[in-house]
């Protein structure tokens, strides 16, 4: 399996993934890694590890689709068979998700659909919840709605705030991103309405 991902800051998830591929755990390649910000931390560590890393900020370009457009060629030539968004801030547009449509996944730190959106964890701990986690989903044209590949519940402690709940959550995301893109690669499934079903 053929995996692009696109990202936007540290790249921990991203790190994951290529750490599984590394170990055997994942059959799967990474072809190119795309950011949004020059500057981004997991841009540069695309670039140690060999792989193509484009950066292609989104400031320099006049619109979102004139940005989209760009990112899409890049996507064009390295032929993925997979999206794997890892902390990319950016909305896509309907035409993008329509292209790559169930061939974009992208990971969140709730248990969907509670709490989509900036801040999730902080959203949790204001609300009460006492279990959150994280969604790994399919992308499609609303937040944080897509069907769901892989959930993993964390524990919300009563003296948690919202970054120490975030790490523990982190943690659960490495490894829910890692199953969610090998049951794709090994697995046969489909999408049913809102599930997606594992054969």
């Amino acid at each position: 399996m053929r995996v692009a991902v696109l990202l936007s800051g540290r790249g921990s998830n991203f790190q994951a993934i290529h750490e599984a591929i590394a170990r055997g755990e994942l059959p799967a390649q990474i072809v190119c890694v795309i950011s949004n910000r020059p500057d981004a931390a997991g841009l540069q560590r695309a670039r140690d590890y060999g792989y193509a890393a484009h950066a292609i900020d989104h400031k320099l370009f006049a619109s979102r689709a004139a940005h989209e457009t760009e990112v899409l060629r890049v996507l064009d030539e390295a032929r993925p068979d997979f999206i794997a968004l890892a902390g990319y801030m950016r909305l896509l547009g309907a035409e993008f998700i329509a292209r790559w449509r169930n061939r974009i996944v992208n990971i969140h730190p709730s248990l969907l659909p509670a709490f989509p959106g900036v801040d999730a964890q902080a959203q949790a701990v204001a609300y009460g919840v006492k279990v959150s986690g994280c969604t790994v989903h399919l992308v499609d044209e609303q937040l944080d709605a897509g069907p769901i590949l892989v959930q993993r519940a964390v524990p919300v402690h009563e003296d948690d705030d919202a970054s120490t709940l975030a790490a523990r959550i982190l943690s659960q995301e490495h490894a829910a991103y890692v199953e969610a893109l090998r049951s794709l690669a090994t697995r046969a499934w489909r999408v049913e309405g809102r599930r997606v079903v594992f054969s």
